[in-house]
């Protein structure tokens, strides 16, 4: 795989090793490795994948395998100003379908969320939203989906921001 087309603006330090976490120092976390089986596990991997970013290329749908793999960079909210390749596969996928999603296979996507809508138990829909309002759905037989970090950490060119509902404009 290469990570150079995902990560052109990898940040070395002056050893040559990739920065990571901290104020000027590398810090070392161990690879965010997450399995979900449930709608609460998956919500956990829905946040550290908030503001992922990654290309329709990157979706790759194996309807003989049942298997539904996204690749994409995901911004390093545990160490914030970092960004690390990584893979989301979800399992048991009977179907999928994308609504509004560009067909320009290398424009980029921004994942704002996942969220699961149960159907039969075990099984139900994987949802993926999108910034622009297009979305991904992947019916399942039951959740079984698989987060990894698949390289090193590299310095983000720029954090993202959100506005707070909340403030009065």
């Amino acid at each position: 795989m290469d990570t150079e087309r995902h990560s052109p603006d990898i940040g070395l330090d002056a050893e040559g090793e990739s920065a990571a976490c901290g104020q000027g120092k590398a810090v070392r976390l161990p690879p965010l490795r997450l399995l979900a089986q449930d709608e609460d596990d998956l919500t956990v991997i829905s946040a550290a994948l908030q503001d992922a970013v990654l290309k329709a290329a990157d979706i790759r749908w194996e309807r003989a395998a049942r298997r539904l793999t996204v690749t994409l960079s995901r911004f390093c909210w545990e160490c914030g100003g970092t960004r690390v390749l990584a893979a989301l596969q979800l399992g048991d996928v009977e179907a999928v379908r994308s609504r509004r999603l560009p067909r320009a296979p290398e424009r980029p996507l921004e994942l704002l969320a996942i969220e699961f809508l149960p159907g039969e138990a075990p099984g139900g829909r994987v949802l993926f939203m999108f910034a622009g309002g297009g979305d991904l759905c992947a019916d399942v037989e039951c959740l079984d989906a698989v987060l990894a970090d698949l390289s090193q950490p590299w310095a983000a060119r720029v954090a993202p921001a959100h506005e707070d509902a909340g403030q009065d404009a």
